[in-house]
């Protein structure tokens, strides 16, 4: 895998790695756990979950998880994905997905790192970003709209729960 390494100058993106782990751990919380992971982690499942996410950067798959880096350190403030296939994804369209540790929320990072990944979309093929977000998570509907989305069509994936989804021309990314 060629490592990628994204940066605006105050935000750096980089594939997650297994020394993130702690770092992930010590930054989850309530809200991570309701609105992006699911549930509570686990050194075991986060450590699987990591060599999942560079499984498929050495496979080229369609997921790429990058740490959202900040400062001199480049300490992990949180994280963003793509995923270049999913459900309910059409060809070319790419689901973003991100996070963000409580001490990073409210300064910008979270728009920062959606317009560094949907660059990279862009250049690795995909035509139309999409953000999928529950109606309860006004947050994360702010970040898609500051970062050029517009409001889409509003969906339901198989367990029943509304997504509304937010959406971008890839090619105004490049």
């Amino acid at each position: 895998m060629r490592e990628v390494k994204l940066s605006d100058g105050i935000i750096t993106l980089s594939p997650l790695r297994l020394d993130d782990v702690q770092a992930h751990l010590a930054g989850e919380d309530e809200l991570l756990v309701r609105w992006l992971n699911g549930g509570p982690g686990t050194r075991e499942g986060i450590e699987a979950y990591f060599r999942h996410c560079r499984e498929q950067w050495d496979s080229a798959g369609p997921l790429r998880a990058f740490g959202i880096r900040t400062g001199a350190g480049e300490v992990l403030a949180g994280t963003v994905d793509l995923r270049f296939a999913g459900e309910g994804l059409a060809p070319g369209q790419v689901n973003v997905a991100y996070g963000l540790y409580p001490s990073w929320r409210g300064y910008g990072l979270a728009t920062r790192a959606v317009l560094l990944a949907t660059r990279y979309a862009a250049s690795e093929g995909g035509t139309e970003a999409v953000i999928q977000v529950e109606p309860e998570n006004p947050a994360s509907a702010a970040v898609a709209q500051r970062a050029g989305f517009t409001p889409g069509r509003p969906t339901r994936s198989k367990d029943g729960t509304r997504f509304d989804w937010y959406v971008r021309d890839l090619y105004a990314a490049l």
